[in-house]
């Protein structure tokens, strides 16, 4: 999108982690696409800055850092204040899964980094956007959890295990939160990104006629639903975790 076809601003500001690329980006180009200012993360420093020009240097700031890095966390939320003066929505998309086989020989060190990245980074980020905005001023999360947390996941379970600790986080912090910040859940099947490229690479017309809709999904679908949970049309939702599967879970149970 243009500069010139964007909206005018929505007075909006966002922190989006994980989004030089992948679902993260997708979900920065959906929130600056209807005015919003953003803050993305990301751990690769040349990727990050690519994507803050394709967004728009005008109205996004990039800031590199590793999500479990407690001062990368904070570093984050004072640019949004620094740079923006508020913190409306929080997207915590920044996961990792380092590992695929079962968890009976996994070493134990592994997926503490998988809890550490995908769940402790989430909450870090929530505590310290609360404190620096939402709790005088309210707002929205939203954590981008996986249908492998609320399903069994092989070959990935520490990242199923995360998600689904991500969902209960979720919920904690709805219950915690509220009145002022609704907090939701997205839970994507297999998106079209370098992340789940294991997953599909070489074989994406097989992996897709699983899925109803007869396609995997794409960034932009995770946008666009990231997108309605920060917006005023979803003011009396929170708490939820709502599923992205292009219909994969119809098939459940059909032999």
């Amino acid at each position: 999108m243009s500069t010139q076809e964007r909206p005018e601003p929505s007075g909006k500001v966002a922190l989006v982690t994980g989004a030089s690329r992948g679902i993260g980006y997708g979900v920065a180009e959906a929130l600056v696409a209807r005015g919003d200012r953003v803050v993305i993360t990301g751990r690769g420093e040349e990727a990050l800055k690519e994507a803050v020009e394709r967004l728009g240097a005008d109205r996004v700031i990039g800031v590199p850092g590793k999500a479990h890095d407690e001062a990368h966390q904070a570093a984050a939320v004072e640019a949004a204040m620094d740079g923006f003066g508020r913190l409306d929505f929080l997207v915590n998309n920044a996961g990792t899964n380092p590992v695929f086989g079962p968890i009976a020989d996994m070493d134990l060190g592994v997926a503490r980094k998988v809890f550490e990245t995908n769940v402790i980074s989430a909450l870090g980020f929530a505590q310290r956007s609360w404190h620096a905005w939402q709790k005088e001023h309210g707002g929205a999360i939203v954590n981008i959890a996986s249908i492998a947390g609320v399903s069994a996941s092989p070959f990935i379970g520490a990242y199923g295990m995360s998600k689904a600790a991500m969902i209960n986080l979720t919920l904690q912090l709805a219950h915690e939160y509220a009145p002022l910040v609704r907090v939701n859940a997205i839970a994507p099947a297999v998106v079209k990104t370098k992340f789940a490229q294991a997953l599909y690479e070489g074989r994406e017309a097989e992996a897709a006629a699983a899925y109803p809709l007869g396609r995997l999904g794409e960034p932009e679908d995770i946008g666009g639903a990231a997108a309605f949970l920060t917006s005023s049309q979803s003011e009396w939702i929170t708490g939820q975790t709502l599923v992205a599967d292009g219909g994969l879970f119809l098939n459940a149970g059909v032999g």
